[in-house]
């Protein structure tokens, strides 16, 4: 038992006078659940399951379960605070995250009034908030959420993600450039192949993946990328012309340089020589 700073998720703790004596008739749940207080003798307190933290105004936030905690591409998510946060925008009356086959999520959501530019919206204020790896990949809108007798979410009975859905159809590199990223891609991301159409995190891209991504692109075009830009151009077709417009953006120099790099490169270990002496 360790309290945690302001910020930071932890399981919630409850005591105090109005603390229940235990559950009726359940012993073995009792124990478990309402335990000695460390820190006030004679005092207990209950156990919640519930994930929270103290803001910087003293309020506390609820931010999920702890039994809905997930592991995706060995990141550790807590789904509740994801729908936490899409709670939190306007559009949204009910929201509900799965992780699907420990490969992507997919987010459920009952909206006050479904716009045309749902997803995009509902993904960018997500993006603002969250990592990259925590915006969902897949989208699933109902007119209600399914309930258990007792009036809570049944996430079990919520409908199956459609995972042709995640399957954009092949639409194969045309230029040069083209065909560069999506071999990097490829490589990064342990895929056999990548279309214009492609997004990155879709595929299972991460900040830490696109670092690769924009590492293998300066060592093999000479040029200088931004890894945010994976970001803001997701697919294979927009990340493709954004490293044009850097190309085309670059000074005469740089480009001098990397030529004189790429003559150097070829020249022998006898005509090194030569050039030093």
């Amino acid at each position: 038992f360790e309290p945690v700073p302001v910020g930071v998720l932890g399981e919630l703790y409850l005591g105090g006078a109005g603390l229940a004596r235990g559950y009726h008739r359940r012993p073995a749940l009792t124990a478990e659940r309402f335990i000695a207080h460390p820190f006030v003798h004679g005092e207990r307190l209950y156990r919640t399951g519930d994930l929270a933290r103290y803001r910087e105004d003293g309020v506390i936030e609820y931010a999920g379960r702890i039994d809905h905690q997930v592991k995706l591409r060995g990141l550790r998510i807590e789904l509740g605070e994801i729908e936490a946060r899409l709670l939190e925008h306007e559009q949204v009356r009910e929201a509900a995250v799965l992780a699907v086959d420990g490969k992507y999520l997919v987010g459920y959501l009952v909206l006050h009034q479904a716009h045309d530019d749902w997803r995009e919206v509902l993904g960018a204020h997500l993006a603002e908030h969250l990592p990259d790896y925590m915006v969902p990949a897949q989208w699933v809108l109902l007119e209600q959420m399914p309930l258990s007798p007792n009036g809570k979410l049944d996430r079990k009975a919520l409908p199956k993600a459609d995972a042709s859905l995640m399957a954009r159809e092949y639409v194969a590199p045309q230029s040069e450039l083209e065909q560069q990223v999506a071999a990097i891609w490829a490589e990064v991301l342990h895929v056999q192949r990548v279309g214009l159409h492609d997004n990155f995190f879709e595929l299972g891209g991460h900040s830490l993946l696109a670092t690769q991504v924009v590492v293998r692109l300066r060592e093999r075009l000479h040029a200088e990328f931004d890894v945010k830009s994976i970001f803001t151009a997701p697919t294979l077709a927009d990340f493709s012309a954004y490293v044009a417009a850097q190309q085309t953006n670059n000074s005469p120099v740089q480009d001098a340089l990397a030529k004189s790099l790429e003559a150097l490169k070829r020249l022998s270990a006898e005509d090194l020589d030569k050039l030093i002496s």
